[in-house]
């Protein structure tokens, strides 16, 4: 891929795809801003090179075709003024590409910001519509691609968008190349031994990292929902936890193709189960043996934090995906927790899949001390598999 100081961007109008679907509390404030922090190094480097800097993202699922304000990017807007430490110069339109879109891009200024509104407030986003890529590259004459967080997804703004573009003038930006090269460099290249940390609720999320996976690592760790359907795999009761049953046979073939290579395999030892799935439910600790038939398990045990963190002490690499509970509530947040600490006090180059556990990572305040934490999830996710992203291969 080409990098956007492989192309001349100097005093040009440049459109760059970003990824600011960052989280919000119910009265609309950012909580986390790490998404937009994270793209400030590519639209710096526009701005002091004298561009009409065009900004364009999604945020999270608003029904196309309808504006709503709670999907509005206004306060990423605000926040990136300050950021910037500019005012009068950012500014939002009211629409994508719409008459006050084209208006405000006609109107922009050598050193000034426009954002457009949520991209999915327009049905050709999802669709990768041809007709709309094309409406949006009429905005700009160089097209750069920011947002690996949104790179596994064949949409307009990242697939068909930079197709209209020639090749001298499409890049990527330095944060989607850091991404892309740092999880290339370390699937392909690690200095072992190598670990893989996964965890969230189901398997089938994962399972195609899983079976990549088993191939490269030294060991694989296993926590959080999808747990259950390895121990129900191994003729373990799981009273009423989360189990995919149709996954059980992929659950086998995965473990049986870890003591073929060799490969150490953990699951936990014991568990927090509840009587609810509730933050004020009744709950206990016990050995994954003695689930009781109507509880459900919503984290790992303390036995099971030891043996992880046993597990992970003489890394030299750590893939870190899925927390290990149901974090969000605080009565099954611990396990997660504590993997958080465990990798940060380790020796070994830590890498943290985005989306929920960077969540978990920045609540134990342990960012600083990861080695890198991605903004990509699912993309994260699709680079492990093996995959070539959408929006990784439009560049190329």
């Amino acid at each position: 891929m080409k990098t956007i100081k492989d192309i001349n961007v100097d005093g040009k109008r440049v459109f760059i795809r970003c990824d600011f679907n960052v989280p919000k509390d119910e009265d609309g404030n950012i909580t986390d801003d790490r998404r937009i922090r994270e793209a400030l190094p590519t639209i710096k480097y526009c701005l002091d090179r004298d561009c009409k800097v065009i900004l364009a993202s999604h945020y999270e699922r608003p029904k196309a075709g309808v504006f709503e304000e709670k999907y509005s990017l206004k306060p990423v807007k605000m926040r990136l003024r300050k950021m910037l430490k500019l005012a009068d110069e950012v500014s939002i339109a009211k629409d994508v590409i719409g008459e006050d879109a084209k208006e405000k891009v006609a109107n922009l200024k050598a050193g000034e910001v426009l954002i457009l509104e949520n991209l999915r407030f327009e049905a050709g986003e999802t669709k990768n519509d041809e007709a709309f890529a094309k409406e949006l590259a009429s905005f700009a004459d160089i097209y750069i691609n920011d947002a690996f967080g949104a790179c596994h997804r064949k949409h307009a703004s990242i697939y068909a968008m930079a197709q209209q573009f020639e090749p001298e003038n499409r890049a990527c930006g330095f944060l989607m190349n850091k991404e892309v090269n740092f999880f290339e460099k370390v699937i392909n290249n690690p200095v072992r031994p190598f670990v893989a940390v996964v965890g969230g609720s189901k398997v089938s999320g994962k399972l195609e990292a899983l079976i990549s996976l088993v191939e490269k690592v030294d060991k694989i760790v296993i926590g959080g929902g999808m747990a259950f359907t390895f121990l129900k795999a191994q003729g373990h009761e799981i009273g009423k936890s989360l189990v995919e049953e149709d996954l059980l046979e992929d659950a086998r073939n995965i473990m049986l193709r870890a003591r073929e290579r060799g490969v150490k395999f953990y699951l936990p030892v014991d568990l927090v189960v509840a009587d609810k799935f509730s933050d004020v439910a009744n709950t206990k600790n016990v050995t994954f043996q003695e689930i009781p038939q109507s509880w459900m398990g919503l984290d790992i045990g303390p036995a099971s934090s030891i043996l992880f963190r046993q597990a992970i002490q003489d890394a030299h690499t750590i893939v870190w995906n899925g927390p290990m509970g149901v974090y969000e509530m605080d009565a099954f947040a611990k396990g997660s927790l504590k993997m958080s600490h465990a990798i940060a006090e380790t020796h070994a180059t830590s890498i943290v899949g985005g989306g929920d556990t960077a969540d978990v990572v920045q609540r134990a305040g342990d960012i600083e001390e990861m080695t890198f934490v991605s903004t990509g999830g699912g993309a994260s996710l699709e680079l492990i598999e093996g995959k070539v992203l959408p929006g990784v291969e439009v560049l190329l």
